[in-house]
């Protein structure tokens, strides 16, 4: 298993990030069930708005399907009103060597 760590910060001044959490969750979270190899995701935001989205894959090459076919940048663009991306979206690929699963978050 393979996860894609995404960085990004909302400007909670100017943007309620309970926006951006509805937009995942409508939008994205939807259209990532329909990608082949895709198992789940987080996304973690902290007070000062800064969120980290963690995406988990079978495989690199799944996980780099994404990418490649743009759909990724897809994703990404739903939200150039809302989210500042620190550093270029999608970049940061990890090997999963330990998992324990939490009970899922309530927002």
């Amino acid at each position: 298993m393979v996860v894609r760590a995404t960085e990004a910060e909302i400007d909670v001044v100017r943007t309620n990030p309970a926006d951006a959490i509805a937009l995942f969750r409508e939008s994205v979270v939807p259209a990532l069930r329909q990608e082949e190899g895709y198992e789940g995701c987080y996304v973690l935001l902290s007070d000062e708005g800064k969120l980290l989205v963690l995406s988990f894959w079978t495989s690199d090459e799944t996980a780099r399907a994404t990418r490649l076919s743009g759909f990724y940048l897809e994703q990404i663009e739903k939200f150039s009103d809302l989210v500042v991306f620190r550093q270029a979206p999608g970049r940061e690929a990890y090997d999963v060597v330990v998992a324990e699963t939490p009970q899922e978050a309530i927002v």
